[in-house]
């Protein structure tokens, strides 16, 4: 997972948001590794290539997806990426918007560059606790198929 937050990598702020993302990743038995960068875009897409190139399947961000100025990771996502995956940050934001009007200013995305599924959440605990358990349930299956499990069959609902 990588925290994006100038606080955080200052170290003036803590990472309540990525610690909250990590216990909920870690119960669904992923093994995690944790990075912390600024917000800047070069940066980001930096850490999101190392982790994808390392052969990590999976990257759930936090942080730099709304208005302000120096919040780029979308940018920086879709400059690494291969392919979107707009299910995925259409269904957070759509989920989100029952819950605040906020939601409307969510700029993240979601997209899988090779077989790695990188999916932005907001930079609060609350909103990586209601995206991750919007994308949760179709999350191992994506993983599979993003992987070319051979053997994974596409379901239907």
């Amino acid at each position: 997972m990588l925290t994006v937050s100038d606080g955080v990598h200052a170290g003036v702020r803590e990472d309540t948001s990525g610690d909250a993302l990590e216990q909920l990743l870690r119960h669904d038995g992923f093994e995690v590794a944790r990075r912390v960068v600024s917000d800047d875009l070069p940066l980001i897409a930096e850490a999101l290539t190392d982790l994808s190139d390392s052969g990590t399947l999976l990257i759930v961000t936090t942080g730099g997806t709304g208005f302000a100025p120096r919040d780029v990771t979308p940018e920086a996502t879709r400059s690494v990426i291969d392919r979107e995956a707009p299910g995925l940050a259409e269904a957070i934001r759509a989920d989100a918007l029952v819950r605040t009007p906020h939601a409307l200013l969510s700029r993240g995305v979601a997209g899988l560059r090779g077989a790695t599924l990188i999916v932005n959440l907001p930079g609060s605990p609350g909103g990586c606790r209601d995206g991750f358990a919007v994308i949760r349930p179709a999350l191992r299956h994506g993983l599979e198929l993003a992987s070319g499990d051979t053997a994974t069959r596409h379901r239907q609902t």
